[in-house]
Formats: C-alpha cells, structure tokens, sequence
C-alpha cells in the first residue's frame, strides 16, 4: 500500500498549519508527523541560507527516511508551501525600501527554481494559496499575491516569532488587501496635509534661519502622518496618554504638527532670547520637552508627552519607560495599554548604542515593562558622516529588535501611505499582545548632519542622487492627482495657508524679549516649588508617633504562621523583633526597613530597584522572603493596614544605564514616590554616568525638571580591592552647584531613616546621592535607638559628645564609615584630646554647622580632614572649593593613586593604618615622604 495515500485525502491548509506548529515547537506536534516533517526540512531560513535547495534535492530526493516516494502532486503542494515560507521568513531581504539607491543583493533569491519549481508550473492550481487567504490559485497568483505582501514596499520580519497565536495574527493582518491600505479620500488627504506641514515646516525654517542648527527631519517627512495616524486611533482604542523620546533629528518638527507646540516659541529658541527665568541655564531647542493635550477628530482627550533630551543619543529611551511605567501605576494599575511609550530612533544609533540591547531585555520584566513600545527607527542610512556598512555588522538596524521576537517593518519613506500603514500595523499588535515592535522608516538625510555640514564631502554619489530626489509630499501629491483624489493646485493652496500661519507666529515671536521655559510634565508637578540652596538647608520635621512606629514594627518582625521559611530568615526575623521590642537598639537594614514602612503609612509609595536588591547585595535587606518549598514571594511591607502605599522592589537585569535611565524616568513621573536605585557596589554607577551627568546632576538647570531619584552606593574601604571600595564620590561632588542635589555619607540607622523621609516631607525634589556602608551593616556601634527614629531629626553634621571641649586640642571631620575605624583607635588609645565630627551631607556642604562646631573647640590648634580615599578622590577636593575655612585643615588621606585601592589586602590595610596614624599624630605624615626612587641597575 502507497505509504502516503491517507495525505491525499488530506487538505493542504492543514499540512501548513501542522508544518507552522512544528516550526515553532517541534514537540507539539504528533510524532509521526514530527518525523515525516524532520525527513523533509522545508523552507526554514537557516537551511535556506547554508543549503542551495537544488542541492538539497539533488542530495536527498523527495522520498522520506524509509525510502518510500511521495505523490507529484503532493510533491508540488509541499514546495509551494515552501515557496510560501520563503517569502514570510525571506521576501524582506528583496522589496523595494530604499527610496535613494539599490539594496544589496541576497542569496539565495526567491525565485521559483529554488524551491523545486519551474516556469511550467505557474499555470497550475494549487491548494496551497488558501494558506494566504486567496483559496485555490494558480502558482503565478500565488507569487503575485506573495510579491505584494512581502517584496513592495514594506518588508514584515516576524517568523522567529514563538507563539503561533501572533503569527497567526500577523499572517491574516498582513493578507487583507495583499498588505497595502485602502484609505478613503478623506484619509488621504488627511496624510498629505500632514506630509505638508513637515515640508514645509523644515523649508520655512530653512529659510527664515539660514545656516542655524535645525537637524531637519527632510527625507524622512512621512514620520509626521505616521504620527499623526497613531495618535488618532490609538485614542480611538483607548489610549490616554504619550509618552514619547526621540533625539534631535526631526524635533521641532515632531513637536509642533503633533504636539502643538506654538511656532513663535520655536521662532524665539532660533533668536536665541535670553531666558525669563533667571535661576534656569535652559538648553538647545532640539534638546527640550513638552506636553500638551491634543484632541482627536473624534473629540478624545489624550495627553502628549515628549520627554527633554541630551545629545547623547538613545539615553531618552531608559527615561521614556520609566515615565510611562510610573503614569501607568499611578493612573492605569489594571490596565497599562492606557498608556504608550513610543521611542524614535536613529538608524546608526540604535544600532551602535548598548544602551538599547538593555531597554530591550527589560521590556517584559516585571520591574519594568510597560506593555509594549513602540519604536520608529528615522533611517537617514549615515550616522553624521559614516556610511551604514562602517556602522554595524547585523542586516539590519533594527536586528536588536529580534532578541525578544519583536515583529519588525522596513518601510520606504517616500511610500507614505505604507508607512501609515506599518504604522497602524504596529498600534495594533502592541495593543492587542502588549509587547514592542519596531518600524524601520528608511529614507534619507537631504542635508548633512546638522545644516551648516557639506555631506558631499564623503558621500559624494549618494548626495548627488538626493539632489535630484522628489520630497514625499510631491511624491504623494502627483500620486493622488492621478487618482483623483486632489485638484492641480491643491498642494500649493495647502502651502500657501501654513506658510502663512508660521509668518504670523514669526511676527508674534519677534515682539516678546524674553523665553520662558515650559516646565515638563507640569501636572504631576502641582504643588510642588522650586528652592535655592539655602531653602535646601532648611529642618524638616521627620518625626512619627512611636506607637504607630511600634505598630509598623510589628508587622515587619512576624512572618506568617502558615508559611515555613528558611531557619536562618526565621533567625533573621526573630533577631529584628528582639531588637525593636527588647534591646530598643536598631540595625542598619530595620531603620531603612522602618524609613519605608513609616512612608507608606503616610501614603507615599516606594519603588526600588538595582541589582539583587529584593535580598541587598550584603544579605542584610530581606524586604522580599522566600517561602522555603514554593518560593512564593512575602513582602511585610505590603501588610501594614488598608491604607497604605504599595511597596515595590525588584532585582534588576544586570545593567546599570538603562535601570538608572528608567528609574530616574519613574521619579521624574511620579514625585510622590521615593523612588531609590541600588549599586550593587557602588563604583557600578559608573556605568550609568551619562544618565549621572545629562540629567540627574544638569536637568533643573537645563529644562526646570525636578527629580527626586534616590541612589544608593555601597562605599567603604574594607581591602575588597579597586572595584569594590570606592562609589567615586569625588566624581558626584564635583557635579554639585548651587542646588541642583544632596550628597550625604550617612553613618548611622537613624540617619538613614531621617534622610529617606526628609527626601518626601518636603514640597520640593532634588536627586540624592547616599553613600551607604557595607561593614556597617553588622557594626555592632553603628545601631541607633527607637526614640532616635520616632522623636530624631536627619543632622547634617554630627559633633563628638563623648569629649569634654576644654581637652581637646583635635578636631577631626570625616564621613560615613572612616568614623568607626577612627573611634576604634582613639578608644584604644583613651585619646580624650581628640574630638571626631561627622560631616553627615556632603552637598549642600553645612558651612556654618562646621563652622559652629570649629568655634566651640577654642583650645583646638589643629583641625584635620580625614578620609580613607586617595587625595585625589574622596571628599577633600570637593571641600577646598566649597568650604571657606577648608584652608586651615591638616589633610590625612592616602596619597594620590590612579586606581581607588590596592588589589593586595595587605597592602590596603598598610596604607589604611597609615591615614589613621597620621590623623592621631601629626608626625606620621605618610604623603610628605616621597615615593621610593628605583635603584640604578
């Protein structure tokens, strides 16, 4: 009996749909079927990018693995759905994208031979164009249908995706109407007065400002009706707010023809007005934010955010998540779709920034997500003078895209109703499946990286070619002219009216002298002031009721009865309650622990996150246990009462950049929450510090946004070697001007309560910087009393009350952790003439504290700063610029080193022993021996 003669009788729309579940996941198919579908290893990318298919044939035949020959017909039906997967996994390597020059050529090509066909073949009628949706067809009808899906102008990427459901999804959408818009009149015209506005918009400017900076979005206009299309129906399907971050490339334009920015105030950045306020430095107009709210045509509110942004490219899009994750908590908690991060990209950035392939891994951790974005690739096909080919070594830019299957559109700009099109397609599959997508708007730069460049320079051919290119409006134009849709002088009339209202504006601008500064996101920001630096210094009351403190203490001591937890967290959380409730003397981790349960008592919520913080890196947080057979979470936190705030932590991916970017993007949404991130040590941050030097220490001064992150970074040398004491404080003080944050080197529990509340009692957020211990964590002195958190106060300074001020002759300031390495040996040595002062806040610097204190000890002749980093590192520095009386201070540190600490742990507790011996004897001075000359020979 014929081995195959039950396939006969079965339909071909169900050898594909059984084909594609193999694809995706061998294991879900009937072994059988596995076996015959492994014997014949149809159509997948890889085979056909190692293996010539005739090759194939020629090795293997068509019988299967017992050698028994399949039917012709069958044959046949197999290799057109073969030729089917090649154009879904391949037919975006051979559409017509690129609007300036022919694409590169790529083998093996999709024609017919390669999959066992012939041209003798196109007449006859196959079973398999029901796959596409076009029932029983032809093979030439079936190619025709493919050619329009996969190979005009919109190349779809999406066969490595896993779930059969979105492929499924994908495949029908992209099968209506062969994957090309049929809009109405109206839309269309719809498209070209927004096509019109992005043209002209960028020749008015150009123009008006001749020369000026504008990095104009010309060759890439159809971004503007792109836009447009999504925020109308993403209203329309329930969308409230945009939150958006695109860097310069197309700015101004975006911002006003879809955020409604008025013109005459761009007009005023180009006149370059001073500002109205005085306290704000402002930025370069392609650098700021706004937000509006804009109403669609069908009359539905939505609110439009564009997040500010340096020039460091792609760093908005860490901030754009964290904004649209912290509105969505805060407004939306059941439903994130409400709320749509789209992120706009350049070609050779997102390609060469590292930064993405991070945003990328967070987008569907719980920590942060935020249900999909968004992501418009604006490909000028250079990044400023350098050629695609020296820019990256993947197909495409977008590639990043596919580490978390994302669906992927290569659209040509100068089609503008296709990339309306993908555009829609995108909206719709974020909103139905809450995960990102990626459009790649290939078009091209018109002019060089900014508009005083000369890109013939090394582009020579290319721009030629620009030169002689039509824009997409008149491309568009001539389109719907010959199908009726406009009149001849339609586009001019539509020029002439805009050109006209951007005059009018430009008059309006020309009569005020002065900018102003729109604030971001002003209405999260109700209520809240801008300070100087002295207001900064100003008591905050951080005081709360002992019992209600009591009560909150409780709940964090008892685990539940009915849950069984490792011993040694039921030891951990036995020991915390005997603190609290017997000895009355806390730990470092149940005063932070406390800071956060009083807050959320009083309604503010709290987020962490960094990396292993749920445990803390030194295993002293346990804010998140274990139940020990199910490893079911329990947070005590969240347990308080009814009323109170929800508590967020998370471990992070393992990145410092894209979690510090999103974090600070929460805080900058959400004011009302402590919003903290953690080093796992704290010299890590160095791996955000463009996050560190754009936005958290410059983004008050450059665009009024305040921020009230908190970053914690373990600090202390205790010989852990040159990556693991040092947080570089040197480079965060060295940030600090005027007011822009608060630097501190807290030293005990009770500290750290005060400045964690400090950081939500008042009506005003500066970022701040704690550098927090890790030793200390245990340190059997480094404990802090009940009443000291119920009934103290965050000190700036800390005096030494353990001296009697007529002996000392003494004094010596240092921070955080030193303190305790410092009483140790005066202790030792009964030092009673030695007074050690704690200076808690770095930055704003307590001046007339330090001052008060100095004064207080009139016998002292000898006033000491004393840190355990290197001179040139540390606090010392920072103190010379900022402390009038910095100049009467013996320095006792270690030398000068390239390198925070020693690798060898003997050497580092050498030289550690030195800065003390020298701190209690002058004669010691280890920086005034010079370094040992090498003997000759």
């Amino acid at each position: 009996m014929d081995k195959y003669s039950f396939l006969n009788t079965a339909h071909t729309s169900f050898f594909s749909e059984l084909y594609d579940k193999y694809l995706i996941n061998p294991d879900s198919v009937e072994p059988s079927w596995r076996a015959f579908f492994q014997g014949y290893d149809f159509g997948t990318e890889t085979a056909l990018d190692e293996l010539d298919v005739e090759d194939f044939v020629a090795q293997n035949g068509t019988q299967n693995s017992m050698g028994q020959e399949m039917p012709e017909s069958l044959q046949k039906e197999f290799q057109v759905i073969r030729l089917i997967d090649g154009y879904r996994s391949r037919g975006h390597l051979f559409t017509k994208t690129n609007p300036v020059r022919e694409r590169r050529k790529y083998e093996p090509s999709l024609d017919i031979e390669n999959f066992g066909l012939s041209q003798g073949d196109m007449d006859t009628v196959f079973n398999a164009g029901e796959i596409i949706g076009i029932g029983v067809s032809t093979l030439k009808e079936i190619i025709n249908h493919l050619q329009h899906i996969y190979c005009d102008a919109i190349g779809v990427e999406y066969m490595y995706i896993r779930k059969p459901e979105r492929v499924e999804w994908i495949q029908n959408w992209l099968n209506v109407n062969d994957n090309h818009p049929k809009f109405d009149s109206e839309h269309k015209r719809r498209i070209l007065r927004k096509l019109n506005q992005a043209v002209s918009f960028e020749g008015f400017l150009h123009t008006k400002y001749v020369g000026q900076k504008r990095f104009s979005l010309e060759g890439n206009e159809s971004l503007i009706p792109a836009l447009d299309a999504v925020v109308e129906r993403a209203a329309e399907l329930g969308v409230e707010q945009f939150v958006m971050g695109m860097a310069h490339r197309g700015r101004l334009n975006v911002l006003t023809n879809i955020f409604g920015k008025a013109a005459k105030d761009i007009f005023s950045e180009f006149d370059g007005k001073d500002y109205e306020q005085e306290i704000f430095d402002g930025d370069v107009k392609y650098h700021l934010g706004w937000t509006s709210e804009r109403k669609t045509d069908n009359g539905k509110k939505i609110k439009m955010n564009i997040a500010p942004n340096p020039s460091h490219l792609e760093t908005v899009g860490a901030v754009v998540e964290g904004i649209a994750r912290a509105k969505q908590d805060a407004h939306f908690p059941d439903d994130f779709s409400k709320v749509l991060p789209i992120v706009v990209h350049g070609d050779a950035a997102i390609a060469g920034q590292g930064l993405v392939y991070e945003l990328v891994q967070m987008a569907n951790l719980d920590g942060y997500k935020t249900n999909g974005t968004i992501h418009i690739v604006v490909n000028n096909q250079i990044g400023f003078t350098t050629n695609y080919l020296d820019a990256r070594t993947s197909t495409y830019c977008t590639d990043v895209g596919k580490v978390t299957l994302s669906p992927v559109l290569h659209v040509n700009s100068d089609d503008a109703e296709a990339v309306v099109h993908a555009s829609l397609f995108a909206l719709e599959y974020r909103m139905r499946f809450n995960r990102d997508v990626f459009i790649d708007l290939l078009g091209y730069r018109k002019y060089g990286h900014n508009e005083g460049d000369e890109p013939r320079f090394t582009q020579p051919k290319l721009y030629k070619a620009i030169a002689k290119h039509q824009n997409p409006r008149d491309i568009y134009a001539e389109r719907l002219l010959a199908e009726g849709v406009i009149e001849k002088d339609y586009v001019k009339g539509l020029e002439e009216e805009y050109k006209a209202s951007l005059e009018e504006e430009l008059v309006d601008s020309r009569k005020e002298d002065k900018t102003e500064i729109t604030p971001f996101m002003a209405d999260e920001w109700k209520g809240f002031a801008n300070v100087r630096e002295w207001e900064m210094m100003e008591k905050v009351d951080t005081t709360f009721d002992k019992k209600e403190l009591t009560k909150i203490a409780k709940v964090i001591t008892q685990l539940p009865a009915d849950k069984k937890f490792l011993r040694k967290v039921e030891k951990l959380v036995k020991d915390r309650k005997n603190m609290f409730f017997e000895a009355e003397k806390l730990d470092w981790a149940m005063g932070e622990l406390l800071a956060y349960g009083t807050l959320l008592h009083e309604g503010y919520p709290v987020r962490m996150s960094g990396q292993d913080v749920e445990r803390g890196t030194f295993s002293h947080r346990h804010a998140v246990m274990k139940v020990e057979e199910s490893e079911e979470e329990v947070i005590l936190l969240n347990h308080l009462n009814d009323k109170q705030a929800k508590f967020q932590i998370y471990n992070s991916l393992l990145s410092e950049y894209g979690v510090v970017g999103f974090d600070y993007g929460y805080a900058m949404a959400s004011p009302n929450t402590l919003t903290i991130w953690e080093a796992q040590f704290g010299d890590f941050s160095n791996g955000a510090q463009i996050m560190i030097d754009q936005y958290i220490s410059a983004a008050e001064d450059k665009w009024k946004l305040q921020n009230g992150l908190v970053m914690l970074l373990p600090h202390g040398y205790e010989g852990q070697g040159a990556e693991h004491s040092s947080a570089r404080m040197e480079r965060y003080l060295q940030l600090c001007a005027r007011d822009n944050m608060y630097i501190a080197d807290v030293s005990t529990p009770a500290q750290m309560y005060h400045i964690l509340r400090r950081q939500m009692k008042v009506n005003f957020k500066k970022p701040l910087i704690i550098f927090t211990p890790k030793s200390l964590l245990r340190h059997p002195k480094a404990m802090s009393t009940v009443d000291e958190l119920a009934s103290g106060s965050f000190q700036e300074v800390i005096d030494d009350s353990s001296v009697t001020v007529s002996k000392v002759k003494s004094v010596v300031f240092c921070t955080g952790k030193f303190y305790y390495d410092l009483l140790a040996v005066k202790e030792e040595q009964k030092r009673d003439d030695v007074a050690l002062v704690r200076v808690e806040q770095l930055f704003p610097v307590p001046s007339e504290k330090m001052k008060a204190v100095i004064a207080k000890y009139k016998k002292a002749d000898d006033l000491v700063w004393a840190q355990e980093e290197p001179r040139n590192m540390g606090a010392w520095s920072h103190m010379m610029m900022h402390f009038s009386d910095a100049n009467k201070f013996r320095v006792a540190s270690r030398r000068f080193y390239a390198s925070p600490a020693a690798g060898s742990s003997v050497r580092s507790k050498n030289r550690h022993q030195q800065v003390i011996d020298y701190v209690f004897d002058k004669s010691k001075d280890n920086m005034s021996k010079p370094m040992t000359k090498p003997s000759k020979g």
